[in-house]
C-alpha cells in the first residue's frame, strides 16, 4: 500500500488484508480479522459507483452527486468527504436500495468465507455495522446516513426509512462529543451535508426541519422530524419493570455510575403513538456485543412495537465502531464496511505513530525509583527528542503530539511539570487530562482546552 491521499478512491484489490503469518498467529483468524461480507460488498459498490449509481432512487442520486461530485467550500477552504466516509454511506445505500439486503438471508449472499449462518444474526430488522478506525470520521457518516434517511422518507413514496432518529452514545463522554456536532444542527448547515435549495427541483435546506432532543431535554414531538440524542441507558431506564409485554423492553437495572440516577425513559417515548417509524444510529457499537444484554432487548421490543404500526419495525439500524467485536474477538457478522487503522494511516486520515530508532530505544533504562519522573526519565526524554524532530519537520503542515499516559493524576501532574520546566518548547504547551472513575474529564483550568482538543 503506497497511497497517501485521504480522498483517493481505493480499489478492492489494493485494500489491506492480513498476511499469512498474521492469519497463522490467530486462532479462528477468519472471524477475528476478516469481516466475511465486506469483500463482495466492496466489489459491488465499486461497480455501482463506476456506473454512476445506476438504479438508485432520485433522492439518493441527488445526494451522492452533491456530496461527492461537486466542489465544496467552507469559507475559503475546499472541503471533501474522505474516501472512508464516502465508501461507508455508499455501502449503506447500495445494500438498502439496490441489493435490497434488508435481512440476514440477503446479506448472506455477500459472504466470502462460507462460514456465515443465519444463527449469527440476532436481530429481525435491518442492521448494518460500519467498521472505521478511530479518527476516520464516523460522526460525519452518521450525519450522511441521517440526511439520506430524512430525505428518502420525505421524497420517496412508501419509503421504509424515517425522519425520526435515535442517536445512541454508550456514555457521557461520547454523548458530549456528538453534542458538539448535533447541537443546533450546525454540522448539517455549516458543512456540505444539505444541497442548496433548487437543486433537482427540491428545497433541501428549507425542508430539513428537525427537532433535537438531547438526553432529558424533551421538546414537543414534531411531524417534520426528531433526533433523540441520548446516553444508551435512557432507553431502558426503569428499575423494576413489570413482567408484561408492555415492559419487556426495559431490561435490567443499569449500574449506578451509568448516568441513570434520574432522567427521562426514552423507551416509552419511542413506543408512543407519536413515533410511527424510526432509524437508529449507534455510536461506539462494540459496547453491545451480546443479544442477551438489556440494550438489545430494549431495541428489539421497540422494533416489535413499531411493527404493529408500520408493518416492518425499525427502518434501519446502523452501528459504528473501530472494534465491532464480540467478547470472543469475532467481528460482528453484520459488518458491511471495513476501514482499518492501517489504511487510515496510509491515507493520512489519522496521525501516524512514530517510534525512536531501535538503537536509541536500546539505550534507555527504567530506574529503580518510586518517583514517576525519575523512574521513566530516559523514556520521557527520548520521547521528547523524537517529538522535537517531528515538530521541526512538520511545523508548517501539522502539529505532532507527544502522548504520555500515567496510572494516576499525581503522576500526570509530575510528568507535565517536568516537561514544562525542562523543555522550552513545552512551556505552557502541555495539556494535563484527568479523568474520574466514570471516565469523565475532570474540569480544571489546564484541561478545558484538552477537552476541546479530544472532542
Amino acid at each position: 500500500m503506497k497511497y497517501s491521499d485521504p480522498f483517493k478512491i481505493l480499489q478492492p484489490n489494493e485494500r489491506w488484508a492480513p498476511t499469512q503469518s498474521q492469519m497463522d498467529a490467530f486462532q479462528n483468524a477468519y472471524e477475528k480479522l476478516l469481516p466475511p461480507l465486506v469483500y463482495k460488498i466492496r466489489l459491488a459498490v465499486t461497480k455501482w459507483r463506476e456506473e454512476e449509481y445506476k438504479g438508485a432512487s432520485e433522492t439518493s442520486k441527488s445526494l451522492m452527486n452533491f456530496w461527492f461530485n461537486q466542489e465544496h467550500l467552507i469559507g475559503q477552504t475546499k472541503f471533501s468527504f474522505f474516501f472512508s466516509q464516502r465508501e461507508a454511506i455508499e455501502s449503506i445505500i447500495y445494500l438498502y436500495e439496490i441489493a435490497n439486503a434488508k435481512d440476514k438471508y440477503e446479506l448472506m449472499r455477500f459472504d466470502s468465507s462460507g462460514r456465515v449462518s443465519t444463527g449469527m444474526f440476532d436481530e429481525s430488522w435491518t442492521r448494518y455495522v460500519i467498521k472505521m478506525a478511530t479518527g476516520a470520521g464516523k460522526t460525519k457518516v452518521m450525519g450522511l446516513a441521517l440526511v439520506w434517511s430524512y430525505f428518502h422518507k420525505l421524497y420517496e413514496t412508501d419509503s421504509p426509512l424515517s425522519k425520526n432518529f435515535l442517536v445512541i452514545a454508550p456514555n457521557i463522554i461520547v454523548l458530549n462529543r456528538l453534542r458538539k456536532d448535533f447541537d443546533g444542527l450546525k454540522m448539517f448547515f455549516e458543512e456540505p451535508f444539505l444541497p442548496e435549495n433548487g437543486i433537482d427541483d427540491k428545497d433541501w435546506k428549507n425542508n430539513f426541519q428537525l427537532t433535537l432532543h438531547i438526553q432529558d431535554e424533551l421538546k414537543p414531538i414534531t411531524e417534520s422530524g426528531n433526533i433523540f440524542l441520548t446516553n444508551i441507558h435512557r432507553v431502558f431506564f426503569n428499575e423494576e419493570p413489570e413482567q408484561s409485554f408492555e415492559h419487556t423492553f426495559l431490561g435490567v437495572k443499569p449500574k449506578p455510575d451509568a448516568d441513570t440516577s434520574k432522567g427521562l425513559d426514552l423507551g416509552k417515548v419511542l413506543r408512543s403513538d407519536k413515533i410511527k417509524d424510526l432509524v437508529i444510529l449507534n455510536d461506539e457499537a462494540h459496547h453491545i456485543h451480546d443479544s442477551s444484554l438489556a440494550w438489545f432487548k430494549s431495541i428489539e421490543d421497540i422494533s416489535n412495537k413499531l411493527k404493529l404500526k408500520n408493518g416492518y419495525g425499525i427502518g434501519l439500524q446502523t452501528d459504528f465502531s473501530a472494534t465491532p467485536k464480540h467478547n470472543n474477538g469475532a467481528i460482528f457478522v453484520q459488518t458491511i464496511c471495513d476501514y482499518p487503522l492501517v489504511e487510515a494511516i496510509k491515507q493520512n486520515v489519522v496521525k501516524s505513530p512514530v517510534l525512536p530508532d531501535e538503537a536509541s530505544r536500546q539505550k534507555i533504562q527504567e530506574k529503580d525509583s518510586s518517583d514517576f519522573v525519575e523512574r521513566y526519565k530516559d523514556y520521557i526524554h527520548l520521547g521528547y527528542l523524537e517529538w522535537e524532530q517531528q515538530y521541526e519537520e512538520l511545523k508548517n503542515h501539522k502539529t505532532p503530539i507527544l502522548f504520555i499516559m500515567t496510572m494516576s493524576t499525581k503522576e500526570a501532574d509530575q510528568a507535565a511539570a517536568f516537561l514544562e520546566s525542562n523543555y522550552t518548547k513545552m512551556k505552557n504547551a502541555v495539556l494535563t487530562i484527568h479523568t474520574n472513575n466514570s471516565g469523565e474529564i475532570k474540569e480544571t483550568a489546564t484541561t478545558k482546552k484538552a477537552k476541546e482538543e479530544i472532542g
